[in-house]
């Protein structure tokens, strides 16, 4: 999944810590708390170890399960499996069926999942009346993973209509193969194609080192560790990114709408704000809006959503994620892309694998050990 790596834990291990207190920090200047929206967290279905989760046609909301299938969430509970491929994939290590996406009019449904090779694929999926087409599958990229931890694989369409891909460094511990800051890979990098555009995909031209002799034109965004889960405020378009630490420091990166891409945040020269094992700050370095240390014991960042819905007024606005190890559903609240507040929710997800975004804006929270809550006022 997206545990951080350590030489003397394994993911079942981790999985004990979670329910653990946290302890935040801002990564320029300490955040004030401040008096938080009361809310609970409503349980509404229970699913096989879910991972990702996307909005679907009418009301519905997709939920993946780690194993390869795929559920529908709808006003009457979590349906069987649309789509299986279980036989295709592996849970050992981090992989998995970690990520599911629709595109704009939901005429394509996307999976993103570590093959039985561990490589990892994005495959797409035509969609008549609300119904996945099976025979229509196609594999739109892959890439191969060295080691069978820090695999990314988030998806999510952009505000552009373009499909936007998250890849960890390739694993094992501390990027030995230096792919964070290497452009001449897709590890480590958070990528932008256009999947309709060409065969298997066409890069859109203005990309930011689609010129680059030197670089991968697939690339939007580079010097990621495992940037496990990321998300577009729906309101502004601006991009999030909870990338998991190594060894001190979890951190959440922003771009603004109006960016151009090409953001270096840094891994392994920094792990955050800091330099990681002697590494030197890259000047074109992006520090994140966000940091947090292990102090509590949290160890790996979940990104959430920037809240819009209309269940919790007091919300809106604000960037909502937790930690695996931690469980405590968190904010950030934001002026001008800086954090001006971080305000602990006083609820707990458990093992917090990821957060999902309904057509409303209302945000539902996914535990690995099989919870799907919502968010909803106290």
């Amino acid at each position: 999944m997206k545990v951080r790596t350590r030489s003397s834990a394994m993911i079942a291990t981790v999985c004990l810590l979670a329910s653990l207190a946290l302890t935040t920090a801002a990564a320029d200047e300490p955040g004030q708390r401040h008096r938080a929206p009361a809310v609970v967290l409503t349980n509404v279905a229970t699913a096989q170890n879910p991972t990702a989760g996307t909005a679907g046609p009418g009301d519905t909301v997709w939920i993946a399960e780690r194993a390869g299938t795929v559920r529908v969430l709808s006003d009457r509970g979590l349906g069987g499996p649309v789509l299986d491929i279980s036989a295709e994939t592996t849970t050992d290590g981090e992989r998995g069926l970690l990520g599911i996406a629709f595109d704009k009019r939901f005429a394509h449904f996307y999976i993103s999942f570590t093959n039985l090779e561990g490589t990892s694929t994005v495959d797409e999926f035509a969609v008549r009346h609300g119904k996945i087409q099976p025979k229509t599958r196609r594999t739109v990229l892959t890439q191969t993973q060295p080691y069978n931890n820090h695999n990314g694989g988030d998806i999510k369409f952009g505000p552009d209509g373009y499909l936007y891909i998250a890849l960890g460094d390739g694993g094992s511990g501390g990027d030995p193969h230096g792919n964070g800051q290497n452009l001449d890979t897709l590890l480590g990098k958070l990528l932008r194609i256009d999947p309709r555009g060409g065969t298997p995909y066409a890069i859109p031209a203005d990309n930011p080192f689609v010129n680059d002799p030197n670089a991968r034109g697939e690339i939007w965004a580079y010097g990621l560790r495992n940037p496990w889960r990321f998300s577009f405020d729906a309101a502004t378009g601006d991009l999030f990114i909870g990338d998991v630490g190594q060894s001190d420091w979890e951190e959440i990166d922003r771009a603004p709408a109006r960016s151009n891409g090409g953001e270096n945040y840094g891994w392994s020269q920094m792990e955050g704000t800091h330099p990681f094992r002697g590494g030197t700050e890259p000047a074109n370095h992006v520090r994140p809006i966000h940091e947090y240390d292990r102090a509590g014991l949290g160890c790996s960042v979940t990104g959430g959503y920037v809240y819009r819905g209309d269940a919790l007024p007091a919300l809106r606005g604000q960037y909502v994620f937790s930690d695996y190890c931690d469980g405590t559903v968190r904010s950030l609240k934001l002026r001008k892309g800086k954090v001006t507040a971080v305000n602990d929710l006083g609820v707990n997800g458990g093992e917090v694998i990821s957060f999902v975004q309904d057509r409303h804006g209302e945000l539902y929270v996914l535990g690995l050990g099989g919870g799907i809550t919502r968010l909803d006022a106290a």
